[in-house]
């Protein structure tokens, strides 16, 4: 793993299930591979609850040979949990006060549906101030994780450390709701950026806080903004550049002053026409490769950024071929993937982003042996 991400090729590809928020498997597909594999059954533990991602356990490190583990302390998304019946749904406020739901039947994961801040206006930039933020250092977060941290370096495993929530503007986004979010990028930014400048604060005070407990045991530090959609940018470059940039070079340039770690960033979609802005403020993995969307041509990607950025993801695609395709499909799509993104190294094989609970275990394990024998450098 720590020889990819500084661009030399290592014996083999290495391989991620479950080591981010982004790489992980939904528990009804993680359920079935197990059967598939012969593994007895378990009491499947939730890893994320937002996505309903699963816990993979030993048996399946083991069986897949994991190359990497998420030791992160407890994040927004589970931290202090108390869930309520709401009728017809599952829900909870987490700590920042935004409220999530999973429909009772037929539910695959938790939607928000309510935004703290989308009554804020730019006349109420005091009320940014004075709201009830959550404690990024409350040392109930870090227990434990160093000696996590510790014992996943004893067993040769590169460890990755995930963040206290999500992004920059992704939170403000989740605070404002979206209608005010993407109005407020031209009529509030004063308001926005306030909202943005406190993440940014609390963010950097959980990095210092969770790098002094363990960071010389840490390798990869997770951050994201999914800034991109499927055809494009979700806001000019231009605004990215002026909002969202300045404050991610101020963030990632604290994270790499307080331990010598690779700052990974996810952001689904077309995210191409920013990548040279992504290298500028100082990301050194990019995922997901979400090769599905406009510009993300593996190849091309490599030939243009290969140099300087790792690439962590794209190994399959999981919006159509992972879920809906064949084996044979998604064989061919991995020896493709491969092929562009393994040369020189620089790739860690993951899913484009996390196996869905369509897959079935034979194209997971297709994928998994393709990379197998595809994936081995030449000594």
């Amino acid at each position: 793993m720590l020889a990819t991400l500084s661009h030399r090729e290592p014996d083999r590809i290495p391989f991620d299930l479950g080591g981010t928020v982004a790489s992980g498997i939904h528990t009804q597909a993680y359920r079935r591979l197990r059967r598939y594999l012969g593994l007895p059954e378990v009491d499947v533990q939730i890893d994320d609850i937002i996505q309903q991602l699963a816990y993979v356990d030993e048996d399946v490190r083991a069986r897949l040979k994991v190359d990497v583990r998420c030791v992160a302390p407890r994040s927004s998304a589970i931290y202090k949990l108390d869930l309520q019946d709401l009728g017809e749904y599952t829900a909870y406020y987490d700590e920042w006060g935004i409220g999530w739901r999973m429909p009772k039947e037929g539910g695959f994961y938790y939607d928000m549906f309510y935004h703290p801040m989308r009554d804020f206006t730019s006349l109420s930039l005091a009320e940014v101030d004075r709201y009830p933020w959550p404690d990024p250092v409350d040392p109930g977060r870090f227990a434990g994780l160093r000696e996590r941290a510790e014992a996943a370096h004893a067993r040769g495993e590169a460890v990755f450390l995930g963040g206290l929530c999500a992004g920059i503007a992704e939170m403000a986004a989740w605070m404002r709701g979206f209608e005010n979010y993407y109005v407020d990028l031209v009529a509030e930014p004063k308001l926005l950026g306030r909202i943005m400048d406190k993440v940014v604060d609390l963010k950097a005070r959980y990095w210092a806080k969770a790098l002094a407990v363990a960071g010389d045991h840490v390798d990869i530090v997770q951050e994201a903004d999914d800034v991109a959609g499927q055809f494009g940018m979700l806001m000019s470059p231009k605004t990215f550049r002026e909002l969202i940039k300045p404050r991610q070079k101020e963030l990632f340039a604290f994270i790499k002053k307080q331990a010598d770690v690779k700052v990974w960033f996810h952001s689904c979609g077309a995210v191409r026409e920013i990548i040279p802005d992504l290298i500028e403020v100082g990301v050194d993995v990019l995922n997901p490769v979400q090769v599905s969307a406009t510009g993300m041509d593996t190849a091309e990607l490599k030939r243009e950024f290969g140099r300087e950025l790792a690439f962590w993801g794209g190994g399959v695609d999981t919006q159509r071929i992972f879920g809906q395709g064949t084996p044979d499909e998604v064989r061919a799509e991995v020896r493709r993937r491969i092929a562009d993104l393994a040369p020189g190294g620089g790739f860690v094989f993951a899913t484009v982003h996390n196996t869905q609970a369509n897959v079935p275990p034979e194209n997971f394990m297709a994928m998994w042996e393709t990379l197998q024998e595809h994936g081995a450098y030449a000594a």
